[in-house]
């Protein structure tokens, strides 16, 4: 798996590469049961410091995204959500407000802002299906 740090960008390279991550983990690139990449030659590669790595992989075990096994590695995690209904609905309702600000600064309208968003939808199904079918 290829990872892309943008240093100039605002955010910080510890959610770049948790968000990468949580993208390819939602998108079926990476599987239930499939290890990350270690930390040292993550970190070697990216050009970053191992506790940068650290950090995204604690992140994403906070959300339930992965699991640290002790000895072994950092692992996609099967199964559902530790998050209550509640708090998922929140964490998702400020990542779609961020998305409704961009979409207001780039003056993109209401319609072609929901049918970016069906498409988006659409293609993840899709890619979800390909990896769940082996393709």
């Amino acid at each position: 798996m290829i990872f892309q740090i943008d240093f100039q960008a605002g955010k910080p390279v510890y959610l770049q590469l948790a968000d990468q991550i949580r993208l390819a983990a939602a998108s079926g690139r990476l599987q239930p049961g499939e290890a990350l990449p270690a930390l040292r030659p993550l970190s070697e590669e990216l050009r970053v410091n191992r506790n940068t790595i650290a950090k995204a992989y604690s992140e994403l075990e906070a959300q339930g995204i992965v699991e640290n096994i002790q000895g072994k590695g950092c692992f996609v995690k099967a199964g559902r959500s530790p998050f209550s209904a509640p708090v998922r609905k929140g964490m998702l309702a400020g990542e779609i407000d961020a998305a409704i600000v961009m979409a207001h600064h780039l003056q993109v309208d209401r319609e072609p802002f929901l049918e970016l968003v069906r498409e988006r939808l659409d293609h993840f199904a899709g890619q979800l299906n390909s990896a769940q079918n082996g393709h």
